[in-house]
Parts: C-alpha cells; sequence; structure tokens
C-alpha cells in the first residue's frame, strides 16, 4: 500500500515512524515537504521526499495531509479534481470534510446532467494529539459516508501506529475531542507545571521538584489505566477523613476548581467550531487565505 503525506512535519514523522515500527517498507512511503531541514530528517529514517507535487505522486493509495489548517486550501489545490480511488485522511484540525471535498473537487470536476460537480467524499479526518509522537496517542476519527469498511480499516492501521483509535458518527464531534484529547495535553502540563511550582514554595529544589510532579502524574495515570474502577473511586481512596488530602480537595472546591476546569474544555470546543466557520471555504479566498 502506497502512501503520500502532503507534510512533512512532527506528526507526519511520528506516523511514519509508528508505520516502519509495524513492518510498513519505508519504499511504500513518500512526502511531499518544501522545507529541505524536515526532508533531511525523513531522509535518515530512509523515506524519500520531494519539496512539490509532481502528478506522478498521486499513484497512490492513501494521501495524508498533515499540513497546518491555514495552508490546507493552497496545499491541495495542486491536486483538486485528479483524485480517483484514493483514501484521503486529513489530520488538520478545524478544517471540515465537507470543505476539503469541495477544495479537492474544485478545480476539475466532472459536471453531471444538472450540471453540478462531482464530489470527491473518500475522506476521513483523524483529530491525533501530541502524545503520538511517541506512540502514546489517541486519534478521533469521522468518515465521509462513502468511506468503505476497508478504507475505514487503513486508516485504524495508520492512526493506530501512534496510539489509541477511536470512530465519531457525527463530525461535530470532533470539536469536542480536539478540546478533549487535542488540547489535552496542554491541561496535564498546565496541573503538572502548578505542582511543580507549590513544590517549590514548599522547599524542593527545582530538579526534585520537577521530578516529584512528573512521576506523581505518571503514576497516578498508569494506576488509573490500569485498575477497573473510576479515577472517582481512586480519588476517594486516596482522601482520608480529617487528613492532608481532604484539607487539599476542600480548598480546591473552595476556588470551584473542578467547573473552571470543564468550563475551559467547553471554551476549547467552542473555539474549535469557530475555527472551522473561519477556515471554511464560504470564508476563505480563492488563495487560500483566512
Amino acid at each position: 500500500m502506497k502512501i503520500l503525506f502532503i507534510g512533512g512535519g512532527n506528526m507526519c514523522q511520528a506516523i511514519i515512524g509508528g508505520l516502519i515500527a509495524k513492518g510498513t517498507p519505508t519504499s511504500d512511503l513518500h512526502a511531499i515537504e518544501p522545507l529541505a531541514e524536515t526532508r533531511a530528517a525523513l531522509a535518515r529514517v530512509g523515506v524519500a521526499s520531494s519539496g512539490e507535487l509532481h502528478e506522478r505522486d498521486l499513484a497512490v493509495d492513501v494521501l495524508v495531509l498533515a499540513v497546518k489548517p491555514q495552508m490546507m486550501m493552497a496545499a491541495v489545490a495542486p491536486f483538486a479534481g485528479k483524485l480517483k480511488a484514493q483514501l484521503v485522511v486529513s489530520i488538520a484540525a478545524g478544517i471540515r470534510t465537507s470543505d476539503l471535498a469541495n477544495w479537492l473537487s474544485r478545480e476539475a470536476g466532472t459536471h453531471g446532467p444538472s450540471g453540478g460537480k462531482s464530489i470527491f467524499g473518500n475522506i476521513v479526518r483523524a483529530m491525533p494529539n501530541t502524545p503520538a509522537l511517541i506512540r502514546a496517542g489517541i486519534t478521533g476519527l469521522f468518515a465521509m459516508p462513502c468511506v468503505s469498511k476497508d478504507s475505514r480499516a487503513v486508516v485504524e492501521m495508520l492512526m493506530g501506529a501512534v496510539g489509541k483509535t477511536a470512530w465519531f458518527d457525527k463530525e461535530a464531534m470532533l470539536d469536542a475531542v480536539t478540546a478533549v484529547s487535542g488540547s489535552g495535553p496542554a491541561y496535564v502540563f498546565y496541573f503538572i507545571e502548578a505542582l511543580e511550582q507549590a513544590a517549590q514554595e514548599l522547599g524542593f529544589d527545582e530538579s526534585t521538584a520537577r521530578e516529584f510532579a512528573l512521576q506523581t502524574f505518571l503514576g497516578s495515570a498508569q494506576l488509573a489505566a490500569h485498575s477497573d474502577e473510576a479515577p472517582a473511586v481512586l480519588r476517594q481512596r486516596v482522601t482520608s477523613k480529617r487528613g492532608t488530602t481532604e484539607r487539599a480537595i476542600e480548598a480546591f472546591d473552595a476556588q470551584k476548581m473542578k467547573q473552571h476546569f470543564i468550563a475551559g474544555v467547553a471554551a476549547a470546543c467552542e473555539r474549535s467550531r469557530e475555527l472551522g466557520d473561519e477556515m471554511s471555504g464560504e470564508t476563505a479566498d480563492e488563495t487560500g487565505k483566512i
């Protein structure tokens, strides 16, 4: 199976690394990447790349669109109307499949009896997160209606190379995925940062504070992952009556920390929807600028 990556940055390299680790031959992988430095990084793992798209590059089974959202319209313009049976997988945040389908069909679509355009629809939208860089990510997936069961399996193989996958029936849910898991690593880093600062204010030196904060989050996450019990139950087990943990939780609750956190995730979801509107084909000009 031949796979072409449009964009060769960190997420592309993570997926390529995962595929190679699972046995995909490097000869089946190719990337279009304008930056020479990034092409050199791909070459070091045995993957060929080129600075611009050529017609022959489209003789593949899968195209993975791994460019920044603001660059997507311009990035797909060279092969709009030229795709046939290829499966297209977009990992760009906020770009809706309907807009992507329109962009891919805009240049040279086949006109039907009604004068309408034949819209390319073999598209899957994927929302991975940064732990994919160490093959510990989770990716939310949405497929357009015409995507086959076999194509879905291909996407699971592709994104499964960097972590777990989950399908959603409604594309709007990928805004929630973006808010929960896409932005989620930043929330975790935020709390690690806060615990590290608290440790330093209690007398830890900088390196020891970081070690304790990191290991506490890492160990607790692993404990939760290996337990059949809900996090709330695990929390209660650490919280003794009239103990130190109870005092901390009471202080958190007094500040409504949980409610504020939930509100922040909801705000991220709303911003994802806004970005989708901003990057829609209805609001972008012909150059792809927003």
